[in-house]
């Protein structure tokens, strides 16, 4: 961590980062602060720059809010490790990748007729909405619907403790850098900076309680961390000091929460869709001088709302403990296939158990297939028998396996809906049954799937996968990577996605973000 000093907080130690507790920025040798104010009418909803004196901030005593706003705010790029620094590049890339082939689905279309009926798409918009060419909205829209199409397929990565950390973030960095002013466009190892910073951020809220590490089943964890990480991003891409860095956590926590029980439908996307968005308000109006509770992440009434054994001290001490981010320690999952991350598990192991078939019988035939047993940690909301729609079948461990077993991939086209209501697919979900022994945690740290086919002469095929390809543990390689995303933007000419690999490799300080909006469109 740079320039660390120490304090001693209720009998302990605590890593502080040295810096005088203002809210400045140095322009021509002299402090001053930033406050956005809205433009002109002619230009609305908008924001502009304006430059009026700092004041003096005196930070209360050390604790996890305070650790966390001045992390927040002093973060540099030097304070990523290279092995944060090429995970993170891997994360933008393929994020850049899913929202794109998002934009093209048909709930990223609805989304859009939301938007045009409510505000509208006209020339006074400065902010790009991915993959429509050209269409512009305000900022604050366009990162909802970029947030959103960026979870349209449930494409995007994942983490332990669960949680889809790309989507919330960099829609959001990148809709506030369109309406920045041209002279304060941020560069590309801006938006690499502050992106870094959202991702810590989640990861480290997300270590506040035990019960975060298994899969959820109340709140969906996008929601919650998500749109902490989006409003610390963007308050990095401000230039916030500390104080300003945790009003805007507070404001956040006040857009935070979505049930699990939208897992499935066409209303999940938008969890990172409005992630993306109220982070980014959030930290605009801190910028403009709104205040929450300046100790929101210390507080059961406050971000421990959120998980019954919240536990900040804990975290701090964690945080205070190295001098590597989160990020550094565990890599995301960047996914192969277009569905929740659990069926990845069953994926891969329906995969081998077909090539086992077709090397013993010459082939799959449903007639010939008397039972077919997945063995899976116990989760309702991914336990659906004969789901009748895409984001069902996307959540669920029968049909993935299914459609695996039949077809020997999983690919976007295997949720439309023809191939959903295939009565080969029928045939065989009707002989699927689904077990969840004791001891298959439901944690995407440690569960595993078991496919296990008997046939009609009562011989039994099997495979077991403990980890996927594509999890943290196993990541998918910078070639798959770079394959993944060249095949969810084949819309786009070989140069622009040429140009889009070459720009997010890099993401130096010479390059502005403007580079990459461009080729959005």
């Amino acid at each position: 961590m740079m320039g660390a000093r120490t304090t001693v907080l209720q009998g302990k130690t605590v890593q502080l980062l040295s810096r005088s507790y203002k809210e400045t920025k140095h322009v021509h040798d002299r402090q001053y602060s930033t406050v956005i104010v809205p433009a002109t009418d002619e230009v609305k909803r908008q924001y502009s720059f304006q430059v009026v004196p700092a004041k003096e901030v005196n930070l209360p005593a050390a604790n996890l809010t305070t650790w966390m706003s001045e992390h927040i705010s002093n973060l540099s790029i030097a304070d990523i490790s290279p092995v944060a620094l090429k995970r993170s590049k891997r994360m933008i890339l393929d994020i850049i990748g899913v929202g794109m082939i998002g934009s093209k689905t048909e709930i990223a279309n609805s989304y859009r007729d939301f938007a045009a009926y409510t505000e509208g798409f006209n020339s006074n918009h400065r902010a790009s909405v991915w993959g429509t060419g050209g269409l512009k909205a305000s900022t604050a829209m366009a990162a909802y619907l970029n947030g959103a199409s960026c979870h349209a397929m449930d494409f995007d990565d994942t983490w332990h403790p669960a949680t889809h950390p790309s989507s919330p973030v960099l829609p959001a960095l990148l809709a506030l850098s369109d309406t920045l002013p041209y002279s304060q466009k941020p560069s590309l190892e801006d938006i690499l900076v502050a992106f870094n910073v959202g991702i810590q951020v989640q990861g480290a809220l997300l270590n506040c309680s035990t019960q975060a590490r298994n899969i959820p089943h109340r709140l969906h964890p996008p929601a919650i961390v998500g749109v902490m990480g989006s409003a610390a991003a963007c308050s990095r891409l401000l230039g916030h000091g500390p104080q300003k860095c945790r009003h805007a956590l507070a404001i956040a926590s006040s857009f935070a929460g979505a049930p699990m029980a939208n897992a499935g439908t066409t209303t999940k996307p938008l969890h990172s869709g409005k992630s993306a968005r109220f982070g980014l308000e959030a930290a605009i109006l801190a910028e403009n001088g709104i205040e929450g509770n300046e100790n929101i992440l210390d507080m059961d009434s406050g971000f421990g709302a959120f998980y019954e054994d919240y536990n900040p001290e804990k975290l701090l001490d964690m945080l205070t403990e190295t001098n590597d981010v989160i990020l550094h320690h565990q890599d995301i999952a960047l996914k192969r296939y277009p569905c929740h991350l659990g069926m990845h598990w069953a994926i891969d192991a329906a995969m081998d158990v077909r090539a086992q078939l077709v090397c013993h019988l010459g082939g799959l035939h449903v007639d010939f297939i008397r039972n077919v047993h997945i063995i899976v940690p116990g989760s309702k909301y991914i336990n659906r028998p004969i789901p009748t729609t895409e984001h069902e079948a996307r959540h669920s461990f029968q049909f993935t396996t299914c459609s695996a077993l039949l077809d020997g991939e999983v690919a976007p086209e295997t949720f439309h809906f023809n191939n959903i209501r295939r009565q080969q697919l029928h045939s065989l979900l009707r002989k699927v049954s689904v077990i969840t022994p004791d001891d298959n945690t439901p944690s995407f740290d440690n569960m595993y799937v078991t496919v296990r086919v008997v046939t009609k002469d009562n011989v039994t095929f099997e495979s077991t996968c403990t980890e996927p390809y594509g999890h943290w543990r196993k990541p998918l390689s910078d070639a798959d990577v770079v394959k993944k995303f060249r095949k969810n933007t084949d819309f786009l000419n070989k140069e622009s996605q040429d140009r889009l690999v070459n720009l997010v490799l890099r993401m130096e300080k010479t390059q502005t973000v403007t580079e990459i909006s461009q080729l959005l469109l």
